[in-house]
C-alpha cells in the first residue's frame, strides 16, 4: 500500500509524530469528508478580486460552513472544498520531497515541515496558467499552518502580497463527517492581517 501523500513529503518519522487527528486527515484511502466552519477575510486593494478569482479563493464571510472532500487519486489527492455554496477545488501531488498544488490557474510548490505537532507550509515557487513563473518574492508573506485544537483539525492560510498588502486570510476547523460535533455552530473570529504570529 502506498504511503499517504503527506507522509511521503514530510517523511515517515515526522508524520508518525503528528497528533492522531492530523494523521487521520492526511491518511485518506479512497475518499473521506470533513466538515466545520471558517472565517474568511479579504484585503481591500482593487487587485484582490481578480487575484482571488485566478486562484478560486473564497469570498469574505464571518462564519461560513465548510465541507472538504479528500479523494486519493493515484499517488496524489484531490481536495474538493466548499465554503458555503462556493467551490474551491485543488489537486495535490509530490515530487522530489516537495508538495505541489494546482489551485485554479495557479500551481504552487511547497516545502512542508512538522513543527511541534503542527504542519507548516512554505511557498517556494508558483506558476500561473501552468508554466508562467511568478516572482518568489510575492509569496514571502504567505503563512499556512495546520494544527489540532482538542479533537478538531484547525487550519490557517494568511496571504499578503507586495504592494497589495493583505490578500486573503481564512481560518477555521474541521471534524470528520459523521462526528456529531461536526456542525458549523461555533463562530470563528479573525481579522485579516492580524492574529497571532504563529506560522
Amino acid at each position: 500500500m502506498t504511503a499517504p501523500l503527506f507522509a511521503r513529503v514530510l517523511g515517515a518519522a515526522a508524520f508518525a509524530r503528528l497528533p492522531p487527528t492530523l494523521q487521520a486527515l492526511h491518511s485518506v484511502q479512497g475518499r473521506q469528508r470533513w466538515r466545520g466552519q471558517a472565517c474568511v477575510r479579504r484585503g481591500d486593494h482593487w487587485l484582490v478580486a481578480p487575484c482571488a478569482w485566478l486562484a478560486r479563493l473564497p469570498a469574505a464571510a464571518d462564519a461560513v460552513p465548510v465541507t472538504v472532500e479528500f479523494v486519493a487519486e493515484g499517488t496524489g489527492e484531490r481536495w474538493n472544498r466548499r465554503f458555503g455554496d462556493a467551490r474551491m477545488a485543488s489537486r495535490l501531488w509530490s515530487r522530489q520531497g516537495r508538495l505541489f498544488e494546482r489551485l485554479g490557474a495557479v500551481r504552487f510548490r511547497f516545502a512542508l515541515e512538522a513543527v511541534d505537532g503542527e504542519i507548516h507550509w512554505r511557498v517556494e515557487r508558483a506558476w500561473a496558467f501552468g508554466s508562467v513563473p511568478l516572482p518568489a518574492a510575492w509569496f514571502a508573506q504567505v503563512r499556512c499552518r495546520e494544527r489540532v485544537d482538542g479533537d478538531r483539525y484547525t487550519f490557517l492560510v494568511d496571504v499578503a502580497l507586495p504592494l497589495l498588502g493583505p490578500l486573503i486570510r481564512y481560518e477555521g476547523w474541521l471534524l470528520p463527517l459523521g462526528n456529531r460535533e461536526a456542525e458549523p455552530d461555533v463562530p470563528v473570529s479573525g481579522r485579516i492581517g492580524g492574529g497571532r504570529g504563529d506560522g
